[in-house]
């Protein structure tokens, strides 16, 4: 045997076992830690937020606690914000993050979407008193709240696409997105018609929680699009997605899924997910 095949054989054995070692890492983390670390964003009303027990709570925290007794492991919840969360490159210090993400051909270059465990409309909120806007066809030269970072950020902008569904339609020409926290927005457009926002773009979940809190907001026309929901896990460890996507799947099969989404919506948003 030649010494540069055999140079070539133990290359190809190094790098066979570097990523061998490399696959299942966050796997064995949380099996060797018994701890499954969820990040979470925590201003997202009722998917994930902070009650008036200074506790995180919603449907997000629900599915996150689920899906750590299906592992048969403790939780721990971790608020770091959307944008780093989305941005990938962890490094071990989040495991999981069940916190209504939706998948998009950009964020699929950084992060995994193992599995959708929901899917909701995206509406069209304004003030009760507004009566210009009917439809996304009168957002034109409008001020228009969405959450930063979010889906519907995109939307508005119009670079929102999801990746295997048909092209979205953007029905209006040039607006003003005002990208915020999502609770800030509604409290703004509560404020009245164009006072300090015209218009908020926003899951149906969360717009409709607003409007029975409020009763100062209403729901304009048909809902925009619908988009799916997944979880998200980092680059690098195909065995861990595959368990993730297993455990979603019994917690949608036995009916965990459904009773936490009747618990907050009294509908079943994870029933077109999967």
């Amino acid at each position: 045997m030649s010494k540069l095949l055999k140079n070539t054989i133990l290359a190809f054995g190094l790098s066979a076992i570097a990523t061998a070692a490399h696959a299942g890492e966050v796997f064995d983390r949380v099996k060797q830690k018994g701890e499954v670390v969820n990040a979470v964003v925590n201003d997202y009303p009722p998917f994930a937020y902070i009650n008036d027990k200074n506790q995180l709570d919603g449907f997000d925290i629900d599915v996150a606690k689920a899906f750590a007794e299906k592992l048969g492991v403790k939780l721990k919840l971790e608020t770091p914000g959307w944008e780093t969360i989305i941005s990938g490159r962890w490094a071990g210090r989040w495991d999981v993050a069940i916190t209504s993400s939706t998948p998009t051909e950009e964020r699929a270059k950084v992060v995994n979407f193992p599995v959708n465990y929901y899917s909701v409309p995206a509406v069209l909120v304004v003030n009760k008193d507004e009566q210009a806007i009917r439809s996304a066809a009168d957002l034109t030269g409008k001020k228009v709240g969405v959450g930063t970072g979010s889906s519907y950020e995109a939307y508005v902008n119009k670079s929102f696409t999801i990746p295997g569904q048909a092209a979205i339609a953007f029905p209006f020409g040039a607006v003003q997105s005002v990208p915020n926290d999502e609770t800030v927005n509604f409290q703004n457009l509560a404020l009245g018609a164009g006072v300090r926002l015209d218009a908020i773009v926003a899951s149906l979940g969360t717009a409709q929680g607003q409007i029975d809190a409020t009763g100062k907001l209403k729901l304009a026309g048909e809902p925009l699009f619908a988009e799916p929901n997944a979880v998200v896990t980092d680059k690098g460890d195909p065995e861990w997605d595959a368990e993730v996507k297993r455990v979603i799947t019994e917690l949608k099969d036995d009916g965990t899924l459904e009773r936490i989404s009747q618990k907050w919506f009294k509908v079943d948003i994870t029933r077109y997910a999967f």
